[in-house]
């Protein structure tokens, strides 16, 4: 299950391994969080060479996983579990140290609790939201669409289809089905680059969203394809239902959807008006 935290103000992308259950930490994420360093991959080439002619074996037993970029395609990104991060710590000199160690294992901690109760995930997501400043109604539209977009991965996953690639190109088909821009495009405009493009989205925009990923998946039960080109052919079919939605009140209203407003600018204009 991959997932994305929040260390203070920084994005660190994670995925919970439900057969050994642990975590596994993007390295480079890290490096970044602790570091502020704008070469993350710089920093832990450097690294992995120091720690060689120190001895240490931490380095070669780094494996990797497929994480989703700032592109919204998914690449094979070095990782780290728990054990093995509060190691790498001890090689980074950072102020950020200390706080990060508590930081994983409270994030650890959650993850047991929330496995005893999922409520507490949902719980948790929700303050996170309201700690950063959105506003009520925009987190019941956000956790109605992770619902909604997990309801149509299920449906992928029933069918065969794979995670990382083909997930992706047929969230870039439904999102420029609906928006106009594939999901690049659509970060771009916003000027986000590690952000998840949903944390940035209008009210307006998460309900179209919401609108072409269910009709994708409402299709893809009722035609039940037997290829990964059929389901494209679906995903396209299910996000132009909310690009259709999508033109007639751009009509109606004479404003634009698909906007560069992002989480950062409506927060800031938020706090302006208080």
């Amino acid at each position: 299950m991959s997932n994305i935290k929040l260390f203070e103000d920084k994005q660190v992308r994670t995925v919970w391994d439900a057969e050994v259950e642990k975590w596994y930490v993007s390295i480079i994420d890290v490096i970044e969080a602790l570091t502020g360093t704008d070469r993350p991959r710089k920093y832990w080439s450097d690294l992995k060479t120091k720690l060689k002619k120190e001895g240490s074996e931490l380095s070669e037993k780094i494996g990797q996983l497929k994480m989703q970029s700032s592109d919204g395609k998914f690449y094979k990104t070095d990782v780290a579990d728990t054990e093995q991060l509060f190691r790498l710590i001890q090689s980074i000199p950072s102020p950020k140290a200390e706080p990060f160690k508590l930081w994983l294992a409270q994030i650890a901690s959650e993850r047991l609790d929330e496995m005893q109760d999922p409520e507490l995930s949902i719980d948790r997501a929700l303050q996170q939201y309201l700690n950063l400043g959105y506003s009520e109604n925009w987190i019941n539209q956000r956790l109605k669409s992770i619902e909604i977009r997990k309801e149509l991965t299920d449906e992928w996953k029933r069918l065969g289809l794979k995670e990382g690639q083909q997930f992706a190109t047929l969230t870039d088909i439904i999102t420029k089905s609906w928006s106009g821009k594939n999901t690049k495009e659509y970060k771009t405009l916003k000027g986000l680059k590690k952000e998840n493009l949903r944390d940035n989205m209008t009210n307006t925009e998460l309900i179209l969203n919401m609108l072409a990923e269910a009709s994708t998946k409402e299709i893809s039960q009722a035609v039940n394809p037997t290829s990964f080109e059929e389901s494209k052919t679906i995903a396209q079919q299910g996000g132009t239902i909310a690009g259709n939605a999508r033109k007639e009140l751009e009509a109606k209203t004479g404003k634009k959807v698909v906007t560069e407003l992002n989480a950062t600018i409506f927060l800031e204009n938020k706090k302006k008006l208080e």
